[in-house]
């Protein structure tokens, strides 16, 4: 069962602007859920945060 997100929650969750979600070509595609609505995948969501942390831990070593 796949769960879907809203902008503003997409938002909160990972800390960014509308404008950073859709200019970073490494955030999910969002999946179009009406003639004007879009949302996201909340797993891939997850995923998008764990390389982010994963990259970071990476680098430390």
């Amino acid at each position: 069962m796949y769960r879907l997100l809203r902008l503003n929650a997409v938002k909160e969750i990972t800390g960014l602007s509308r404008s950073s979600i859709y200019a970073d070509l490494t955030f999910p595609r969002p999946v179009k859920i009406g003639e004007r609505a879009v949302a996201w995948v909340e797993d891939e969501i997850g995923a998008w945060i764990s390389d982010r942390i994963a990259g970071r831990d990476e680098k430390q070593q």
